[in-house]
């Protein structure tokens, strides 16, 4: 038996998590700390690396507080991370500036000036971009992109500048933090739009295109590599025993899929989380530049996942609520939450919503949601798209379309799973996690949507941390690799498809589809100025 601690770090606070791996991985603790992020003018947004580990020493102490098990008895520690952030750091390892986020959008003259310019492709010039994806598998044309972050300090803040020894990540900066070592995971490095897929190294090319200074790239591990053990001072603040072990760990979009149990060569997982994914493990990479589709570096060397991506997903399900269900115009004398009525037999609102939401048919009565309310990815690119309700009625209520909200996230998730297949093989069977797993109504939507039966794992909420401990296991020889994780990672909850549905879902789904071609004209009409 072994214990791993696993820290998520998310946008807005950490999730600190203590698991016990044996036959099976078992959440035995956690605790919960948020911080800020920093919205700035001009599309900056920032966050304190203090604060991230302010929120890590007080989380971690929480937890020991809640178990029989003790600090010393942790075998391994590891991360899940919000990813692509910039962290510059200096030789002791602390950082020079606060961390710019990935959401940080700042650097629009440096995209200019780097790559969005002369003839282009998808935002990036043509012939940068086949060198790219030559060696990258990939290409930097997003302002978001961290490459233009670490130009944007460059010319904005010299003196800043000149006092960095290394360009991180989050985890690797609080790695750094943990360890005194300057490392890079394979997924973290992917991130940059630096490394090469090929050589598994800094690509030298890419980094003289890009202007970044070599130097400034760490050593680059595995995610089940070991970057290092626990220094006396960072564990006499986290309170945990120095010397334990700290392994690479892996970015969200690579762990998750991992907690899921879906390791495997053409395993499919679907994410439904404020953004939501579905995501096919594969053993090379793989581009459709049509519909905005990569294989991204995955968590175990070798192999990558093919990722199409949702832009709000639970998003929409959270606007339901705050929009749809609650009576935000206060026309009522007296609003009571049935989370808060002592005789109902509900705990929450969402688990409310879903016995709402289970007796309308499905179909919604031919009422479609698109659920684009910031824009989307795949498997079209349009920052104007929007969410709309199509084909109201009379006799149309606020339940068909609460359904019908989540009736078009899953419907969405067909057509990405159907964009996968003309790619690459997918399962027949798919893994559901993140926290829209955690509602059975949703679960059932989505086999039914799909035509796929569906499998949710044990706290579908957790998967990251739970990959995190993955990786603590295979870092430790528990498992011989992360493809081995479905050993450790069962499904709790099964949903097959129900055939009786199938020609309404399959009705509704044809017109879903064809909604954005038949309004991308009025979409840019009305948000391109926004």
């Amino acid at each position: 038996m072994k214990y791993a601690l696993a820290y998520d770090i998310g946008t807005t606070g950490v999730k600190t998590c203590l698991f016990e791996i044996d036959k099976s991985i078992k959440l035995i603790a956690d605790a919960i700390e948020g911080y800020e992020l920093y919205v700035l003018p001009g599309g900056g947004a920032e966050q304190d690396p203090d604060e991230w580990w302010a929120a890590m020493c007080k989380t971690t102490k929480e937890l020991f507080t809640k178990t029989d098990v003790t600090p010393d008895m942790v075998d391994g520690i590891s991360f899940c991370s919000q990813a692509q952030g910039l962290v510059l750091v200096d030789k002791e390892g602390r950082h020079v500036r606060r961390a710019m986020s990935y959401m940080d959008q700042r650097a629009r003259e440096e995209l200019k000036e780097l790559m969005a310019y002369g003839p282009q492709i998808a935002g990036a010039n043509i012939p940068k971009l086949l060198i790219s994806l030559q060696k990258t598998g990939a290409v930097a044309a997003s302002v978001k992109d961290p490459v233009y972050k670490y130009n944007w300090v460059r010319k904005n803040e010299p003196e800043v500048f000149s006092k960095v020894h290394k360009w991180l990540d989050v985890k690797e900066a609080l790695i750094a933090r943990m360890t005194g070592e300057f490392v890079m995971t394979e997924d973290s490095a992917f991130g940059t739009l630096l490394f090469d897929i090929n050589k598994k190294c800094w690509s030298p090319q890419i980094a003289k295109m890009l202007k970044v200074d070599m130097n400034h790239l760490a050593k680059i591990i595995k995610c089940t590599d070991k970057a290092g053990e626990l220094t006396a001072k960072a564990a006499e603040e986290l309170g945990l025993k120095a010397g334990t072990a700290v392994f690479g760990g892996g970015m969200d979009a690579s762990l998750i899929g991992v907690g899921a149990g879906a390791t495997k060569m053409s395993d499919t997982h679907v994410y439904m989380g404020t953004s939501g994914w579905v995501s096919t493990v594969v053993d090379k990479s793989i581009v459709d530049t049509s519909a905005m589709i990569a294989a991204v570096v995955g968590a175990q060397t070798g192999y990558y996942n093919y990722f199409a991506e949702l832009e709000t997903a639970g998003k929409c399900l959270e606007w339901v609520k705050n929009h749809l269900a609650l009576d935000e115009i206060g026309i009522y004398l007296k609003k009571i939450d049935v989370a808060e009525d002592m005789e109902s037999e509900y705990t929450n609102l969402y688990q409310y919503l879903s016995s709402v939401i289970e007796k309308v048919p499905a179909g919604c009565d031919g009422v479609i949601f698109t659920p684009w309310l910031h824009g989307n990815r795949c498997p079209f690119e349009d920052p104007n798209a929007r969410g709309m309700f199509f084909n109201l009625s009379i006799e149309t209520g606020k339940s068909e379309m609460i359904r019908a909200v989540i009736e078009g996230v899953c419907m969405h998730m067909r057509w990405m799973l159907e964009t996968h297949d003309k790619k690459v093989k997918t399962s027949e069977v798919i893994r559901f996690v993140g926290g829209g797993a955690l509602n059975d109504s949703t679960s059932q939507i989505l086999a039914d949507c799909t035509g796929r039966k569906v499998e949710v794992v044990s706290s579908p909420q957790n998967v990251g941390s739970v990959g995190a401990a993955v990786v603590v296991a295979a870092g430790l020889g528990v498992i011989d690799s992360i493809s081995d994780a479905g050993k450790l990672i069962s499904a709790e909850k099964t949903f097959t498809p129900n055939a009786k549905d199938k020609p309404v879902y399959d009705k509704n789904f044809a017109a879903y589809k064809e909604i954005y071609g038949a309004n991308k004209k009025i979409f840019k009409t009305l948000n391109s100025d926004r």
